[in-house]
């Protein structure tokens, strides 16, 4: 309360005009038919507040979206949600965002962290697999790489089944060369730990071939390597992931849309964390 007026808070949802500044010339262009316009389209910006608002409450597309706050119909949304996904716009984002996250100097590419989280699939779909932790029940999984600060570089999305040294390469290779300052793109982490579940002499030659040192526990070694510090970051990192209602579960039967409220959380993870840098 000001001056004996009450201000209202914004809701995580709502797209304030330095971030649509960012996304706005990411969205492809639709240029609107002459001869027979039809129904005018949806506002782009109220569209992608109707889609942060599916990511922040979880709830359905269709008769759960309030029409009352001007977002659309939960079919328009999710509509526009599949032409931006097609049209590559999230990896574009968290691209950007990372390189504007470089310019502050936030990012710390001496050290990577990798790790993945099981999560339920109600509806079953491509990618998905019987979870062993989870009695078996069809689930999936999301891998993540940070910074050394915590900072999403890279997400994937597998079958609960799969095991997390497969994705060791993919999420390396999903790293973007993130720019942001004068000279070559950062894209490759100095160093990469990994518990004992990455334990794979093979793994541990396909990652120096990327040109990144493996720090990778040997099973049946005593667990005071310190590697559990260092880790800790992308497990807080997968608590900041989750904290989106969408993401704790999967609904989509399609992946690329799933895969795309993943990518588009580890965006505003990096939104936040820039300004953030950008006010101290």
């Amino acid at each position: 309360m000001i001056g004996g007026c009450r201000v209202a808070r914004s809701k995580p949802w709502d797209v304030d005009d330095e971030l649509w500044a960012v996304i706005e010339p990411l969205l492809p262009k639709i240029e609107r038919r002459t001869r027979r316009p039809g129904r005018k389209r949806h506002p782009d910006r109220l569209v992608f507040q109707g889609i942060l608002f599916i990511l922040h409450t979880g709830v359905a597309w269709g008769e759960h979206l309030p029409q009352e706050l001007g977002f659309g119909l939960g079919m328009t949304c999710w509509r526009r949600l599949a032409e931006w996904t097609e049209a590559g716009v999230w990896p574009r984002l968290h691209e950007v965002l990372l390189a504007k996250l470089r310019s502050a100097n936030a990012p710390d590419f001496s050290r990577a962290s990798v790790d993945g989280s099981h999560i339920r699939a109600f509806k079953g779909g491509v990618k998905t697999g019987r979870s062993p932790v989870d009695r078996g029940r069809a689930g999936s999984k999301h891998h993540l790489i940070t910074d050394a600060t915590g900072i999403p570089l890279a997400a994937t999305l597998t079958g609960g089944n799969r095991n997390d040294v497969t994705q060791l390469i993919p999420l390396l290779q999903a790293v973007p060369s993130v720019r942001g300052k004068r000279g070559r793109p950062r894209r490759r982490p100095d160093v990469v730990p990994a518990d004992r579940g990455h334990d794979h002499d093979k793994y541990r030659r396909l990652v120096w071939d990327l040109g990144v040192k493996p720090v990778i526990a040997r099973r049946g070694t005593r667990h005071d390597s310190g590697l559990g510090t260092q880790r800790r970051v992308v497990e807080r990192a997968f608590a900041h992931v989750h904290w989106f209602r969408r993401l704790r579960n999967r609904w989509e039967i399609r992946d690329d849309i799933h895969e795309a409220f993943l990518i588009l959380g580890c965006a505003l993870i990096c939104w936040r964390r820039l300004r953030s840098a950008l006010a101290r």
